[in-house]
């Protein structure tokens, strides 16, 4: 997905494009006299793009999947980049992890067994693996390069990759709940967005939450998942109808977001669940203080309620969402992944 400009003046002239007109991520090279910088630059719609500088390119890099960049950028520090889409970055990758997590274990009663769809970064399974009460989590991702990489490259998850607790199984997340008897107290999508020729855009179906994901929770389960960019614009694109999408299959349904700096917008994740999710600021924040080990640096009770209560034009749209996520009509996010560029080159 990335391609190489060179950069004077502000202007970039693209030496390399990648073929489908989209440029989502590029890498431009300053050549002024004074400064030579390099930017990072990705493309988040046709006319917007997000540019920042970098001190360098770490590895880059293409599993049978996806394309995988790590970068060391000046503002954000190390950055993933899959598809040419950020997906973390060291300085606040914390945001997304803590709100991905926390709020689905401790509106659990007691959350041994967890199930993560996707995920191979390591940063979901370290958060889970900070509450007590875990007693086994799976981490199921189809990209054995994304984790082998991240295994060796981010040295904040390397306590969690080797916690005895943890089994990682290289598989599709459908295939593997599907195979598996077992059931689950919380099942966490930590997938990509759903790009279109993406790994991950079945992943977000109705189908799939009703047949594959439900009937492998625990009574009393939670299912929580990414969601997407949830801004005030943004949010139509695809975090209002996974929200409608899982109204149609739990009865408690709870959407939320977060500001996260280096997405340059607000993050979305819905949670879902037969079971009430009702716990207040207070009582979050003393299931934070017995069940969790260490200090959040993100998310406490307030934090939540804030997060939770979103702006007028967000419920708005939420309310008023009539599109239901199927294999027949799904909604995608602006990019396209591998699997599109192969079959459309």
């Amino acid at each position: 997905m990335g391609d190489i400009s060179s950069m004077s003046n502000g202007l970039s002239n693209e030496v390399n494009g990648n073929g489908n007109g989209h440029h989502a991520a590029a890498v431009a090279v300053g050549v002024g006299v004074q400064r030579k910088s390099c930017w990072y630059e990705e493309e988040i719609e046709e006319n917007l793009r997000w540019c920042f500088a970098l001190k360098s390119i770490l590895h880059t890099g293409a599993s049978q999947y996806q394309d995988i960049q790590l970068l060391d950028t000046k503002p954000f520090g190390k950055a993933l980049v899959i598809d040419g889409k950020l997906q973390s970055a060291e300085i606040d990758e914390f945001i997304y992890h803590e709100s991905l997590v926390h709020p689905a274990l401790l509106n659990h009663p007691n959350p041994k067994s967890i199930f993560i769809m996707g995920g191979g970064e390591g940063s979901t399974a370290r958060e889970i693996l900070r509450h007590w009460a875990v007693e086994k989590v799976i981490m199921c991702d189809i990209d054995e390069e994304v984790v082998d990489f991240c295994k060796s490259h981010l040295v904040v998850n390397k306590e969690a990759f080797y916690d005895p607790r943890l089994e990682l199984i290289i598989n599709d997340a459908r295939a593997e709940l599907e195979r598996r008897e077992e059931v689950y107290d919380v099942i966490i999508g930590d997938l990509a967005d759903p790009i279109e020729g993406g790994p991950c855009y079945q992943l977000y179906t109705k189908s799939f939450y009703e047949f594959v994901v439900k009937p492998r929770l625990s009574q009393g389960g939670i299912f929580v998942t990414q969601a997407g960019p949830a801004g005030i614009f943004s949010h139509t694109e695809v975090f209002s109808c996974i929200y409608n999408t899982l109204r149609q299959v739990f009865k408690y349904v709870v959407p939320y977001s977060a500001h996260i700096p280096s997405y340059a917008d607000t993050w979305g994740w819905v949670m879902a669940s037969d079971s009430p999710l009702a716990l207040s600021a207070d009582e979050l924040d003393i299931r934070i203080k017995q069940r969790i080990k260490g200090e959040n640096r993100y998310l406490d009770g307030k934090t939540f309620t804030s997060s939770s209560t979103l702006s007028k034009a967000v419920r708005k749209s939420l309310d008023n969402e009539t599109h239901v996520y199927t294999e027949g009509n799904a909604r995608f996010i602006y990019g396209h992944g591998s699997a599109y560029k192969q079959q459309h080159h």
